[in-house]
């Protein structure tokens, strides 16, 4: 019998799968779909476990040391900058994401981002419900056709956004070490080998690399005082890419035009974040990946690494440190 723990309930479609097998004893810790993340109850939950799903909780050395059992986490997202990989792999376990099941809806949220910005749309809904009807004042609306932006990142997100992008009629110009200019060219878009040289040009910076050591707060002073002040940047990425002292100055000062943020460096922030007090922000939180399909994608992911682990068949598609999967065959 395999034990699973899994922070929050999933779609009930993934869950109905989990209940059709025999040999797996589950322990759901919330109904909750969503929630600040549940690190405590997870470590009072884990000691015999052989297998957990986490959504943002933090999983690090201390964490692990709990649960001498445990071989597969798989992570509700793509992103794993919470969970200590090199800990992981040393103790044998392997670490699952739901690649492929978040493209869609993290690309049209990035889509929508930027229209909400370029239409003013929350400043004239608020207007319109207030009476006022037609704002006077303030920054003009925009077109997104004849725009150049600036992909941060062209993996299976950034390649969506480029092609939503391109659909509008945009410049789109990609950077990503990751990807051969050959091959960003032949996609019909324009490589960017020097980031800084590019901001200048760039009407919109829209961020999709992964959070790392390289990556972090690499949204700077340097970087906004580099973009157009016409500019505006959009982040559904992670938050910690940016430095927010920055942005909020950059706004501020009309060093650029606006932001379109999905994600910020504490979540939910403190109420006192000046992001939260200008009009020439949209916020949304961190609900790009929160659309009904997108749930039911990525809770049968989430659930299909758990089983496939167990019955020896997940793919090291899905796995951010393939040497532990090697390891557990």
């Amino acid at each position: 019998m395999y034990k699973l723990v899994l922070c929050r309930a999933l779609h009930p479609h993934a869950m109905a799968r989990l209940a059709e097998r025999k040999d797996i004893e589950l322990r759901v810790l919330t109904d909750s779909f969503r929630g600040p993340p549940m690190e405590r109850e997870l470590a009072a939950a884990i000691g015999d476990a052989d297998g957990i799903m986490v959504g943002l909780e933090r999983v690090q050395e201390a964490l692990l040391a709990t649960a001498p059992k445990l071989r597969v986490i798989s992570r509700f997202g793509v992103g794993y900058d919470s969970i200590d990989i090199a800990a992981c792999t040393r103790r044998d376990i392997v670490v699952g994401v739901v690649n492929g099941a978040n493209d869609l809806s993290v690309s049209e949220h990035a889509l929508m981002l930027m229209l909400a910005v370029a239409r003013r749309t929350v400043e004239y809904d608020q207007s319109v419900r207030a009476g006022t009807w037609m704002i006077q004042h303030g920054r003009r609306m925009h077109e997104l056709a004849g725009r150049s932006v600036l992909l941060i990142g062209y993996g299976r997100i950034g390649t969506r956004v480029a092609r939503l992008c391109r659909a509008f009629d945009m410049h789109v110009m990609v950077r990503d070490p990751a990807f051969p200019v050959p091959r960003i060219a032949a996609d019909g878009y324009e490589p960017v080998t020097d980031v800084m040289a590019a901001l200048p040009r760039a009407d919109i910076v829209s961020l999709h690399c992964p959070l790392s050591a390289a990556t972090r707060g690499m949204v700077s002073h340097d970087f906004l005082a580099a973009m157009k002040p016409t500019a505006w940047l959009i982040n559904t990425a992670r938050g910690p890419l940016v430095d927010e002292t920055a942005l909020a100055a950059a706004l501020r000062e009309g060093r650029i035009e606006a932001a379109g943020l999905d994600v910020l460096m504490r979540e939910p922030p403190d109420l006192e974040n000046p992001l939260l007090a200008m009009p020439n922000v949209v916020l949304s939180p961190h609900n790009a990946a929160a659309p009904l399909e997108c749930y039911e994608k990525m809770s049968l992911r989430a659930v299909a690494n758990l089983l496939e682990f167990v019955d020896g068949t997940l793919d090291a598609g899905y796995v951010v440190n393939p040497e532990a999967l090697r390891r557990n065959a």
